[in-house]
């Protein structure tokens, strides 16, 4: 069957609302997640949110962004309250729970190209530094999924690792500090080292990667052991359909963010791009039943109403591919 869920980020600053929302728009047969809340502000945001989980690599929030300091401070207390906050409120609305729970951190890659040096530099910039915090990420992400399941004994837990900037990375689109420059572009076989690295942490627990940015490198994707790719397939083309083949038939789900977020689309239009994509690509339908569907990106540009609709249509979209792939 055809599951839904979310990319992971949800408007508003009402932490206890959001979790619940999602709880019961996906708990029954499909996939809910730990929503995530930056409208609560720095350390609540994609970055600030995942260093947080970094093992003895504390930052702190500087004009320029997240840095490395030599020990916690304030920033660092903030970021650890607000992560208290969300755990307390998940373990009493998942009391008693069983399935599936997805939640979402940071991937490496994007992590090192948001946290800078003491120097002013992106970690990027320093192979040491990004293999350090890359090390440092799996172990925070180990111990993050364990107080997980010591807080939701019957939730199997998947792992999804955010890398919104990886084509970015892997094309030196990012500026240096003077922003005269850009950055060395990095090895995509050591990119998918990094993100493989920090996989192995979830052990057998299921495990995805997620990137909606245009470019998505799904060959590289694979390579890194993800159990499954997170794309937004509005953006594929022709030949990135026939990568999501490769990637299927490699043994890698896929899950679909069809639904924009912008408003301008509708359950409908979602249902026919993927089955016209899957179809394109020689797919049997029948294999549909193995996807997930997703809105395109996180919700928290949205105001909360909206947010839910744009949740319930993706339960609708899966519920048409479901049909489909039976017929």
């Amino acid at each position: 069957m055809v599951r839904a869920t979310g990319v992971g980020s949800w408007p508003g600053t009402d932490v206890r609302d959001a979790i619940r929302a999602t709880r019961d728009l996906l708990a029954d047969g499909h996939l809910p997640y730990l929503p995530e809340l930056p409208g609560r502000g720095p350390g609540s945001e994609l970055v600030g949110r995942s260093a947080g989980l970094l093992v003895e690599l504390p930052v702190d929030l500087q004009p320029s962004g997240w840095r490395f300091v030599d020990r916690p401070g304030r920033d660092a207390r903030r970021t650890a309250a607000l992560w208290r906050q969300d755990l307390d409120e998940l373990a009493e609305a998942y009391d008693g729970y069983t399935g599936e729970l997805k939640v979402q951190v940071c991937g490496p890659l994007t992590l090192a190209a948001g946290v800078f040096l003491h120097r002013g530099e992106r970690a990027l910039v320093d192979e040491g530094a990004t293999r350090d915090l890359t090390h440092s990420l799996a172990e925070g992400v180990r111990l993050h999924l364990a107080d997980l399941e010591r807080l939701v004994p019957g939730a199997s837990l998947v792992l999804q690792l955010d890398e919104p900037s990886l084509p970015a990375v892997l094309a030196s689109r990012l500026p240096t500090a003077s922003g005269y420059g850009h950055l060395r572009a990095v090895d995509p076989q050591a990119a998918a080292d990094a993100i493989g690295s920090v996989l192995e942490a979830a052990g057998s627990r299921a495990t995805v990667v997620h990137c909606c940015a245009p470019g998505a490198p799904l060959p590289l994707l694979r390579r890194t052991g993800a159990g499954a790719v997170a794309v937004d397939t509005s953006l594929l083309s022709p030949a990135g359909w026939e990568s999501v083949a490769a990637t299927v038939e490699d043994g890698t789900s896929l899950y679909a963010g069809c639904l924009p977020t912008d408003g301008s689309g509708t359950a409908r239009a979602a249902v026919e791009s993927v089955t016209a994509g899957w179809n394109a690509a020689g797919l049997a339908l029948s294999v549909l039943a193995d996807i997930v569907v997703s809105p395109a990106c996180g919700l928290a540009g949205l105001a909360p109403a909206a947010a839910r609709s744009l949740q319930r249509a993706a339960v609708d979209v899966a519920a048409e591919l479901s049909e489909r792939a039976e017929s």
